[in-house]
């Protein structure tokens, strides 16, 4: 009875999952606020379902208490958020907090399944839970901070000294991992300051373009710029490199509408991507388990085929949790959790978690296009790239449409720099939002106040042109009623 449950379940989420993509993508066509409140309102009942149906089918295979508590605490964690949100900013895009919780979710399930079999149960699982309650305090904060601290435009090169400092000491002191330096680890907690460095970068690349996009200022930027991405490459850290790359041409096109600037930096990027190949014997064995994982299966192939035979297993609707192997994925839980989900959750599933991710992007580009203030656009814009150009890392590298790189899902792998730096861009995103309402009610306002001051202009015109025969009337009208009573 327990196995059919657990099949059974599996379709349950899947269509619940498929609703809740709909419904992201849905809701842009909604021109009226009640509309866009049931659809939200919807979304909160479907994600709560879901992760109903997945524990539950969790604790039915494995029969452990563990998995209620996991799931109770973390239904409390993101009712807290989805409430607080609305309490504390009512202009808020509740969109995004959802797709925040629900991408939580989705990595939380997978993580807890996958901790079960660990030698400490629950371990991974619990250390994420803490995360994101620390995640969720600092995303609560930040969008305070956005709306008051006026002068953030004018720390240009603060952000640029702080980040390259911070990068260049995990370059110079960090031990390797796998091959690339990363991080420390401080009391158990790995640290990885790349992770925070990248939004920083966004603010130094905004606050510097703002200021001015003539040749001299943009070549000053660009080579700031050019020494983040080459510090990283020397850490060996591909993945942070090409977002902080990515992150930069998209930038610097938007805020100066020269195409000949993206050319060249393509061509610089391309130059250096050969010349990393051939210094960094790091970059060669990925790009040889890149071209064919199965012929080095034995060697820097494994982690590549068994991904792809992750997700060949699961098919569309996937085996079911707990009735596949994703254990055997090297790292499952942080660069190839999403094979991991695939294969226990099915492809279609996974589409959907694509689909929301894409869904937080639109409505990124969205805040972007309609802020005035070219500093916050170029903010929301970079932090907007940061994040989908990430997925797409992640997700090409465990598919092998790209090498992979290490990156982390953002709020669906395990990892507290990751959730932490996430949490701050989805805070940061929010804050500009909510200047953009604000930014509208102004507006709103001050053509209320125009209308009001061109009526009393026109009202005072009519009286003007109509004043003089009104008080001759007016005069006149004592001598009538004089008359008439002579009469």
């Amino acid at each position: 009875m327990a196995n059919i449950t657990i099949q059974l379940s599996k379709y349950i989420i899947i269509i619940l999952m498929a609703a809740y993509t709909f419904s992201c993508f849905s809701i842009f066509t909604r021109n009226y606020e009640d509309e866009e409140n049931r659809v939200l309102i919807r979304q909160n009942v479907l994600m709560f379902l879901i992760e109903a149906a997945a524990f539950g089918a969790m604790f039915l295979a494995v029969k452990d208490t563990g998995i209620l508590i996991i799931c109770g605490v973390l239904f409390v964690v993101l009712l807290t958020v989805i409430l607080l949100y609305n309490l504390i900013y009512p202009n808020v895009s509740r969109l995004v907090v959802n797709n925040m919780c629900m991408l939580i979710t989705a990595g939380m399930i997978m993580i807890t399944r996958l901790s079960a079999d660990n030698p400490s149960p629950y371990g991974s699982a619990v250390k994420q839970m803490i995360f994101v309650i620390l995640g969720v305090i600092f995303g609560l904060i930040v969008p305070v901070l956005i709306r008051r601290l006026t002068f953030l435009d004018r720390w240009t090169y603060i952000y640029a000294g702080v980040g390259g400092a911070a990068l260049l000491v995990v370059a110079v002191f960090a031990t390797a991992s796998g091959g690339a330096k990363l991080g420390f680890s401080i009391f158990g907690v790995n640290i990885q300051p790349s992770e925070f460095v990248k939004i920083l970068f966004v603010f130094f690349v905004a606050a510097s373009l703002k200021k001015s996009t003539d040749f001299k200022n943009v070549a000053v930027t660009t080579a700031i710029a050019a020494a983040h991405v080459l510090i990283l490459v020397v850490s060996t850290d591909l993945g942070a490199a090409l977002i902080f790359f990515v992150v930069y041409l998209i930038m610097l096109y938007v805020a100066t509408r020269q195409p000949l600037y993206v050319f060249a930096g393509l061509a610089a990027g391309c130059a250096a991507a050969v010349a990393g190949y051939h210094l960094f014997s790091h970059i060669q064995v990925r790009v040889e388990a890149w071209q064919d994982p199965i012929a080095s299966y034995s060697g820097s192939g494994y982690q590549v085929a068994q991904s792809l035979f992750a997700i060949g297993t699961g098919g569309w609707f996937g085996t079911g949790l707990f009735k596949g192997q994703p254990d055997m994925i090297p790292v499952s839980e942080t660069d190839f959790i999403f094979s991991a989900i695939t294969e226990e959750m099915g492809v279609i599933f996974a589409l959907c978690l694509i689909l929301i991710c894409v869904s937080c992007y639109v409505m990124f580009l969205n805040i972007a296009m309609e802020l005035r203030n070219q500093f916050y656009k170029l903010v929301a814009l970079g932090l907007g790239t940061c994040y989908i150009f990430q997925v797409f890392l992640q997700i090409g590298g465990v598919t092998k449409f790209i090498p992979s790189t290490g990156m982390t899902l953002p709020f669906v792998s395990y990892g507290g720099s990751s959730m932490l730096s996430t949490m701050i861009m989805f805070g940061i995103i929010q804050g500009l939002y909510i200047l953009r309402e604000d930014e509208e009610e102004k507006l709103v306002r001050k053509k209320e106040r125009e209308q009001i001051n061109e009526l009393g202009r026109s009202t005072r015109q009519t009286r003007a042109k109509t004043g003089p025969k009104f008080e001759e009337v007016q005069r006149q009208r004592p001598r009538q009623k004089q008359r008439s009573r002579s009469k």
